[in-house]
């Protein structure tokens, strides 16, 4: 099947295929034909799946039908708007959409906190096709009667979870409620919570439902594995692991330690940066672009600040510190893997959180092996990837 196919025009497709997408993965095969045919649809699964071509394309594909034979005015109002829990999770999406929309002459904006609003309102004064947002300056944009939302025809609910999470359910209704009466819903979320679930209720009519390619274990491309490790070797073995050539994600709960542990990895002469919510925009944005462009390898994170990873080319996830619960196990897992691509996540844990690690892996249905590792052992080094694999040795 190749996007032709499921009814997008030859501009969105030649697009497609000079950003790398010749052939749609499962998700998008699967949904693309669904919001062409104007339904709602509720998607279910981790992030890097291909789901924003799954939405955006035909997204585009439906708004220039809507104004075919139009002509489009100076000041327009945007036809469909996108929100996303986060600004990089905005840009990112941005990232992607906006090309396609080009290649139409179509135009897309971001609006997001964090900036003076002046540009956003200027793009908005002018006429934009899509909007691309986070809820708070959405919202905030709406009451000051500077973005009008009445003839929105598609909405999109990018990790809707994690706008829960953050405390934007109610921004989110009050802000869908503002477009047009019928208007398309498209939700996509990595776990379906009763906030989620209430979001569904209200706003999506008999949708198309899917499970995104890479939920189910079987056809995932992660491996999974936890290493019972001795505290004292804890520093050690963590910088042993990402002494490594391909680009590695390090998870930290706080912010201290975040900071703590990329200097540690710089001491030992791997480049490293953080990433965490006491940066400021400009500095997690250089951050990120120094692991994007392959200047630091190393990247350590803590979750909140994580949501706005989105690298395709990841291919080890430590988790320096186990999460408390199986939703921001997914989250972290989904950072790896993306795009069709192999991925691996290690989490490093002691004796005593054995059993609960066991009840966190269950809740998420996930199947990883429990070893016990020290500092030298091979089990380290084949995971860093300086000592070949079984699977290496028989090819």
């Amino acid at each position: 099947v190749t996007f032709g196919d499921l009814g997008l025009g030859s501009n969105i497709v030649d697009t497609l295929v000079g950003m790398g997408a010749a052939s749609p993965f499962a998700i998008q095969a699967a949904s693309i034909p669904a919001v062409l045919a104007g339904r709602d649809v509720l998607a279910r699964g981790r992030t890097g799946s291909g789901k924003t071509i799954a939405f955006g394309a035909p997204l585009v594909e439906r708004v220039l039908q809507s104004q075919a034979g139009k002509r489009r005015e100076f000041g327009r109002s945007p036809r469909a708007i996108i929100l996303a829990p986060t600004r990089e999770l905005a840009l990112q999406i941005d990232r992607t959409i906006q090309p396609i929309a080009r290649s139409v002459g179509l135009f897309t904006t971001q609006i997001y906190g964090g900036v003076p609003q002046g540009r956003q309102v200027g793009a908005l004064k002018k006429g934009v096709d899509i909007v691309i947002g986070t809820p708070g300056r959405v919202e905030d944009l709406i009451n000051q009667g500077k973005l009008d939302l009445s003839d929105c025809r598609i909405a999109v609910l990018d990790e809707a979870d994690h706008m829960c999470e953050l405390g934007f359910v109610e921004p989110v209704q009050r802000i869908l409620r503002h477009t047009a009466d019928g208007s398309q819903k498209l939700l996509f979320s990595a776990t379906l919570d009763r906030e989620v679930a209430a979001l569904v209720d209200e706003f999506l009519v008999d949708p198309a439902v899917y499970e995104v390619a890479g939920e189910d274990q079987d056809s995932s491309t992660i491996e999974h594995r936890v290493l019972v490790i001795e505290h004292r070797d804890k520093a050690d073995i963590l910088t042993s692991l990402v002494d490594r050539a391909g680009k590695t994600l390090v998870f930290a709960r706080t912010r201290a330690y975040a900071d703590m542990l990329a200097e540690q990895f710089d001491d030992a002469g791997i480049p490293a940066v953080s990433l965490h919510g006491d940066l400021n925009q400009a500095k997690r944005t250089r951050n990120l672009e120094r692991l994007t462009s392959g200047r630091v390898n190393v990247l350590v994170a803590t979750d909140v600040a994580a949501r706005g990873i989105h690298v395709d080319d990841i291919d080890l996830v430590v988790q320096a510190d186990a999460p408390d619960e199986y939703k921001t196990y997914l989250h972290r897992s989904g950072r790896t893997g993306r795009a069709g691509r192999s991925g691996r996540v290690v989490t490093l844990i002691t004796r005593q959180r054995q059993r609960r690690m066991t009840e966190l892996l269950d809740r998420a249905e996930i199947d990883a092996p429990f070893e016990n590792a020290r500092l030298d052992d091979d089990v380290i080094e084949e995971i860093a990837g300086r000592v070949p694999t079984a699977a290496d040795l028989t090819a």
